[in-house]
């Protein structure tokens, strides 16, 4: 029922930033000024900041899931951590459940920063992580059928039983070309060819966030496209582990499944966790911040792996600290940092801020793409929702 829309997508071009990639709402540009005026630059860092909820959740003596209180105000009320992500208790909880925690999490978010919380899970092939939810098969086999539809209707129903759960982010769909058997994870893609790759996800796409990227329905969720970029091509065969692509081939074959996801409206994507000839993706202003932000005019959020901050320092080698790994990070267009289990990352932004190594407007640039993220979802009016407007 989308694909009218669909095909004329296809047809724009992103050449010398014509047109800008999602067109901004004046209204919700206008709130996130207001409210950036007001914050303290540790209140922005935090908006940058993601933690898993495990760090301030276990569970009781009967196996019920439970806060760890004096953790869940270091991450909420001092450090103001903008987003959590992760499954509750590392495994599928029922939505009733998943909801009723996610809940208890806004309602402190609201009380303590003002500012409504961003939730993600990995709901990649329907929504896996709610236990009474729907599962569809792997990407892999739904790019077999060469049925955009099916593409479609698994990204329809995912967001529908993730927003039943007070869900409202995920980080599908996944857009690597798979090209090499060796790859563990090659059953997580639509497969080998960028145009297949592309037409896919741009179908699961819409049917996740719908048509108006600015106002997500309820019904309706973001994207965290991934992972961002040839990911799917370690020359090892491993799992995050380094590609070694031209930026030739990187630009018209690895680059195109989300540039064209981009132009249909995906709000956020996350990177690549290792390096290609060289140079990690989480690193490369040429990638992050020109050919995405730039050359697509795109006003999205990019969010990192796992950890993949740490790793500049701690398995690249190309930072001198975790520290001066951040300041490499952000100032090469990161936006949030997928941390994830420990507030450090808190403590040397800001820092490298007050020493001058990462520009204030760089903070404010990231911080107005987290801001605008949870508006268009429409957290900051409803930071949840009612549950019985889902069968």
């Amino acid at each position: 029922m989308a694909f009218a829309f669909l095909s004329a997508l296809f047809v724009a071009s992103c050449d010398n930033k014509v047109k800008p990639a999602i067109e901004p709402d004046r209204e919700i540009e206008g709130k996130i000024e207001k409210i950036l005026s007001k914050m303290t630059l540790e209140e922005k860092v935090g908006q940058m900041s993601q933690i898993t909820i495990t760090v301030f959740q276990n569970e009781d003596e009967n196996g019920n899931p439970q806060w760890i209180p004096a953790m869940l105000d270091s991450v909420i009320a001092k450090y103001k951590v903008g987003s959590i992500l992760n499954v509750i208790s590392a495994r599928a909880q029922t939505r009733e459940l998943t909801a009723g925690m996610i809940k208890e999490l806004q309602e402190k978010s609201m009380k303590e920063i003002g500012i409504p919380c961003l939730y993600g899970l990995d709901q990649i092939h329907g929504a896996s992580y709610i236990a009474d939810a729907t599962l569809f098969p792997q990407e892999i086999n739904v790019a077999a059928t060469f049925n955009r539809e099916h593409a479609f209707n698994m990204g329809e129903v995912t967001a529908y039983e993730s927003r039943a759960a007070l869900n409202p982010w995920s980080f599908s769909p996944t857009l690597d070309l798979g090209r090499d058997p060796r790859w563990p994870r090659l059953w997580e893609s639509y497969g080998e060819s960028e145009y297949l790759q592309a037409e896919m996800g741009v179908a699961q796409t819409l049917g996740m966030q719908g048509t108006d990227p600015n106002h997500v329905g309820p019904y309706n969720m973001a994207v965290c496209i991934k992972h961002y970029m040839a990911y799917g091509v370690p020359v090892s065969g491993r799992d995050r582990t380094p590609s070694s692509v031209t930026d030739g081939d990187m630009r018209e074959r690895y680059f195109e499944p989300f540039k064209e996801c981009v132009q249909a409206g995906a709000l956020s994507l996350m990177v690549n966790s290792s390096s290609n000839e060289g140079l990690p993706f989480h690193a490369n202003y040429e990638y992050l911040t020109k050919w995405l932000k730039e050359d697509l005019n795109w006003d999205g959020m990019i969010v990192t792996d796992w950890a993949d901050i740490d790793n500049l320092y701690t398995r690249e080698r190309i930072a001198t600290s975790r520290k001066d790994a951040v300041r490499l990070a952000i100032n090469a267009g990161i936006d949030m940092a997928m941390i994830p289990n420990d507030w450090q990352f808190c403590k040397d932004l800001v820092e490298l801020v007050n020493e001058g190594a990462v520009p204030m407007e760089r903070i404010d640039d990231a911080v107005r793409r987290v801001l605008r993220l949870k508006f268009r979802l429409g957290l900051f009016d409803n930071p949840d929702w009612d549950l019985d407007k889902y069968e």
